[in-house]
């Protein structure tokens, strides 16, 4: 089923994301494991942008849709929870002899503190101006994922439905949608409030913290893992070491070597 670009309550959206994360984050018959956005990804992000994008035209393209963002509001990325949700929108033109149109699902992740702050500040921000924007990396490899140092500021994934090969966000604007924020938190508030945490996650949109709260569990079964892995592999250096050393046998018992979650 097609999911809507066209704006709708923030309720509506946040439902929609909850649905498109899930597709994105979850093994399906259609996307196995290594179709996915990786744990170590998710976990390491600061902020996460999920829209629906209608791209039509003739020889001049317009793109347009709509969804939210939210962001994390603490540093310790994989126990920090996350902001409420705010609604946004997508707006763009582009060139280029294409005729038809697509309707495509984003996830967009954005892996710096200043790239959560463009997404919520006032006015327009015009994507690949000041923020480096790279096609993110997919499978469950958590050991590479959390060996890259300096990953661009902003990763995109999509799947597009429709016959266009593909869509670029890059040159696109992103608005904040300061009435569908209003109406549903009563109030006047900004985004970057929002982002910010001046109002508490909602239960209405208990079905998107699910779908968060299910991948940080499985980031960190994933990150432990690959700590008892680690601390194996340098036990047994140690052992070679001191065996090379003293020419004797050296027994680790790995039986003994603890690890939980805090």
């Amino acid at each position: 089923m097609v999911n809507t670009p066209l704006p709708h309550s923030l309720k509506s959206e946040a439902k929609k994301a909850a649905k498109i994360l899930r597709e994105f984050t979850v093994p399906s018959a259609k996307a196995g494991p290594d179709k996915l956005i990786p744990s170590g990804i998710l976990m390491k992000a600061k902020g996460l942008a999920i829209l629906t994008v209608v791209r039509a035209g003739f020889l001049v393209t317009a793109r347009g849709g709509s969804g939210i963002v939210i962001a994390k509001l603490a540093d310790d990325l994989i126990d920090a929870e996350w902001s409420a949700p705010a609604a946004i929108g997508m707006a763009g033109l582009g060139g280029g002899f294409e005729i038809g149109a697509e309707v495509t699902d984003f996830v967009i992740i954005l892996n710096s503190r200043s790239a959560v702050e463009a997404f919520s500040k006032g006015g327009n921000l015009t994507l690949g101006g000041n923020f480096s924007i790279a096609a993110g990396p997919l499978g469950r490899n958590l050991e590479a994922d959390m060996a890259v140092r300096s990953p661009a500021a902003i990763y995109t994934y999509s799947k597009t439905k429709g016959i266009f090969a593909g869509i670029s966000i890059e040159g696109s604007a992103i608005v904040e949608r300061k009435d569908a924020n209003k109406k549903f938190y009563d109030r006047e508030i900004r985004a970057y409030q929002i982002l910010q945490g001046e109002v508490d996650a909602p239960e209405e949109c208990a079905a998107l913290y699910e779908v968060l709260r299910m991948h940080r569990e499985k980031a960190k079964d994933a990150a432990l893992a690959l700590a008892k892995k680690q601390a194996a592999k340098h036990a047994e250096a140690g052992t070679e070491k001191l065996r090379d050393k003293f020419n004797i046998p050296v027994c680790i018992d790995k039986s003994r070597m603890k690890f939980g979650h805090s």
